[in-house]
């Protein structure tokens, strides 16, 4: 089986013994040499400065490439492409662009008054710069606020029309649903690299309720499984095999690249991705 190569997601830091989580995961998953890393923006922008700051921070102490997330959320254009300027300052020329999920308690998004309608005019604007490497979201899984799948890739073409450079898949349990949403994309004419997102499942309650929230489907075995699997205590057990048999399906398929949602937990994506053959190549240093 062909070795992938890798990426990995991470979320900004809320307090002391969050930071050092982050530097713990960045340090257990940069021996696999992932092609970047990516740091979230939350709901409604509310680690904006956070996201910053670790984006930052893992650009200049990792030594990997860093892919910021920016999104429309609750900023004027100017607010939105100085932080992007700031980024590109500080050497970072990887953006994942979203929309962006409205703040807790606001059931659709509504653009501010001087920002962006949406990802497209963001990704125009982003490729104007001219200095970033820009990735997207995609929904193998009808997104919920899709009127259909086909909307979505139209969605999608939209953004790789307006300057993106691949996209980064929603989570799914099945790779047959990965591979009905590829093959969809290059019937619409999508030639930019689709990278599948993968999400180990470190709490399966957890993971349901995402799930759930973003329109992913839940196949009956797999809530079968979860159940038996916590009955019995191999709730680890069960998580790597699936994620593992996930990836290696993937593979099979012609899938070169995967993205995993690490959660900042990386014990279950590191096995997983011994697993897969993508072993530690260097040991990164301390940094005091």
């Amino acid at each position: 089986m062909p070795v992938p190569s890798v990426s990995f997601e991470f979320f900004p830091p809320q307090s002391l013994e969050a930071s050092f989580r982050l530097w713990d995961t960045v340090q257990t998953l940069a021996p696999l040499e992932p092609r970047f890393v990516s740091v979230t923006y939350g709901a409604g922008g509310t680690t904006r400065d956070l996201t910053r700051d670790a984006v930052a921070t893992l650009h200049k102490s990792s030594g990997l490439q860093v892919a910021a997330h920016l999104t429309c959320v609750n900023a004027s254009r100017a607010e939105t492409l100085q932080i992007a300027r700031d980024f590109a300052e500080a050497g970072v020329r990887d953006i994942v662009a979203l929309r962006g999920d409205p703040p807790k308690g606001e059931g659709h998004f509504t653009p501010h008054p001087d920002g962006f309608a949406d990802a497209c005019e963001l990704i125009g604007a982003l490729a104007d710069m001219g200095c970033f490497n820009i990735r997207v979201g995609a929904y193998p899984d009808i997104h919920p606020e899709a009127a259909s799948a086909q909307a979505d890739i139209d969605w999608l073409k939209a953004k790789i029309d307006a300057g993106a450079d691949e996209a980064l898949t929603q989570f799914f349990f099945e790779a047959e649903s990965f591979f009905r949403f590829r093959d969809a994309c290059v019937k619409a004419g999508i030639d930019a690299p689709i990278t599948p997102g993968i999400l180990p499942i470190e709490n399966w309650a957890g993971a349901r309720r995402f799930a759930k929230r973003c329109g992913t489907a839940i196949p009956k075995w797999i809530e079968d499984a979860f159940e038996k699997a916590t009955r019995d205590g191999r709730e680890d057990l069960l998580a790597t095999a699936i994620c593992a048999e996930l990836c290696s399906d993937l593979i099979d398929g012609g899938v070169e690249a995967l993205h995993f949602y690490t959660l900042n937990r990386p014990e279950l994506t590191r096995d997983v991705c011994h697993a897969l053959g993508v072993q530690p190549k260097v040991r990164l240093e301390n940094v005091a």
